[in-house]
């Protein structure tokens, strides 16, 4: 039988964890923007989902010769192959569907779309093929690709938003383990230089210059200041631009193809910037941009 020693003192209570900053910046939304609360909510719910799998994914050893290396950034072609991505299937099968439970219970992805989509995830020998397909027509690795047929045709629109979520925390560690590696220096293209993703953010650095940000495994990469990454035009009298009243963020719109980019200007922040915080923080510029008739 033990006896209470009271000269040895009792362990104090642990301290609770401190929370992400980014958890930190998007209450601090919710409170001063109650109308982006559901946005916030929905954004708190994928970034912890998304940090507790990444936490999981090994780091991916991804050789890159030289050579290759450059062949690859003269054609525009990205560097990661779906070979190349650590993914462990039933891992990748709780994500997506965690993914659709989470853009469902926001009323981010419609009722009958939901079922569908749970429905290919219970599918066995469905959802490997779908995801590779889906990543080959989406990566710009084969020219021959056509972009557009990139999931089946009786699939709900909504699957690409599920397989890109589910799909980045994966795509993230590939990034993460080829950005020390590659000099992205002669990489002048719009779409992303490790999986071949659209720019979803930017970022104008203390130095003026200006990052693109990729909307699915958030790489960045330098990109011509005033030069849209979507068409590439680069005539300064057809990019408009417009700012929030402090500075903060910024959108470029361009007059050739109407699409529009949003980024924050770290030049006078107090932070770095923070795509799942920053996104969120600008939906009002998305109004004001859609308002003006351009498209994300």
């Amino acid at each position: 039988m033990s006896s209470y020693n009271p000269d040895v003192a009792e362990r104090p209570p642990r301290a609770p964890r401190a929370e992400p900053r980014e958890v930190v910046e998007l209450k601090q939304i919710k409170a001063s923007q109650p109308e982006l609360a559901s946005a916030v909510d929905m954004q708190l719910a994928l970034v912890d989902m998304q940090r507790r799998v990444q936490g999981r994914v090994p780091l991916p050893w991804i050789q890159v010769d030289p050579e290759w290396l450059r062949a690859q950034q003269t054609a525009g072609r990205p560097l990661v192959r779906f070979r190349d991505i650590p993914l462990e299937w039933t891992d990748f099968r709780l994500t997506f569907r965690q993914t659709a439970d989470i853009l469902q219970r926001f009323e981010a992805l419609e009722r009958a779309d939901y079922n569908k989509i749970v429905a290919l995830g219970r599918e066995g020998n469905a959802l490997e093929p779908l995801v590779t397909n889906w990543y080959d027509a989406t990566s710009r690795v084969d020219a021959a690709n056509d972009t557009k047929v990139r999931t089946p045709a009786e699939a709900p629109a909504a699957l690409d938003q599920v397989l890109l979520l589910a799909l980045r925390p994966f795509l993230a560690r590939c990034a993460e383990a080829l950005t020390e590696r590659v000099d992205l220096g002669s990489w002048k293209h719009g779409h992303c230089p490790f999986c071949g993703w659209e720019p979803d953010f930017a970022v104008i650095t203390p130095s003026a210059d200006r990052r693109l940000i990729c909307g699915r495994c958030l790489a960045q990469w330098m990109f011509a200041p005033l030069a849209c990454p979507f068409c590439a035009n680069d005539d300064r009298a057809l990019i408009t631009s417009f700012a929030t009243r402090d500075g903060r963020y910024r959108v470029y719109a361009c007059d050739v193809c109407r699409r529009y980019l949003k980024a924050y200007d770290a030049r006078n922040a107090a932070r770095p910037v923070m795509v799942s915080v920053d996104t969120i923080a600008t939906l009002p510029l998305d109004a004001a941009a859609i308002q003006r008739g351009y498209v994300g």
